[in-house]
């Protein structure tokens, strides 16, 4: 999922996309690190009202972004996706971080190896945020666990974000990251997209 916000030729932090992003941290305009540190500021101040979040990872992702940063600086590119906040759905497997998938069973469980996806992601440069709410076992269309609670539809809070990526499309509707690794069998990334206002995609398999 990614935000669709028209592009311009200045940088939005707020709501830029990610390819802009990805841009203006390879031209200097912003370094990985400012930027990081910008979506987390806009965690604290959004995130209370929408809960879009099961656990951020605020202190390794700054330390990867200033890592990124000291990188480009010798010309060393990670990939296509350096130094660029991203958010994984609590679905997938992530090394040393908390995933739970919505099971109360799991509310503590930290992997000791990341998602094959998860694992691409890093190896392109990206660096994570957090993870982002969904409901239990992924497999409903509003998001709802009895570990996180509820997710609220950014635009208006008394309303559902869908499922079963509802917390990464609020999240990125709010402008609390650039790219989200979500997942979907029977719409659980197109659901929360639409009624978030944001790009979701479900790529086909096999080609």
């Amino acid at each position: 999922i990614s935000s669709s916000k028209a592009s311009s030729s200045r940088f939005d932090p707020d709501f830029g996309t990610a390819t802009q992003a990805i841009r203006a941290i390879k031209a200097g305009v912003i370094s990985s690190r400012e930027l990081t540190k910008h979506v987390f500021r806009r965690i604290k101040k959004h995130n209370e009202k929408i809960n879009a979040f099961v656990t951020l990872n605020e202190e390794q992702a700054l330390k990867r972004a200033c890592k990124a940063d000291n990188s480009l600086a010798t010309g060393k590119l990670w990939g296509p996706l350096h130094g660029l906040p991203i958010l994984v759905k609590d679905q997938f497997l992530t090394a040393a971080l908390r995933t739970t998938c919505g099971f109360p069973e799991l509310a503590d469980y930290i992997p000791q190896e990341n998602a094959v996806a998860v694992g691409r992601l890093l190896a392109a440069g990206a660096i994570i945020v957090g993870k982002t709410n969904t409901p239990i076992g992924a497999s409903d269309i509003q998001t709802y666990n009895k570990i996180t609670g509820t997710t609220n539809n950014p635009w208006d809070v008394s309303k559902t974000s869908g499922g079963s990526t509802g917390g990464g499309a609020a999240a990125l509707a709010a402008g609390m990251g650039f790219l989200e690794l979500g997942a979907d069998l029977a719409g659980s990334i197109r659901t929360p997209s639409n009624f978030c206002g944001v790009c979701g995609h479900k790529p086909s398999l096999h080609v």
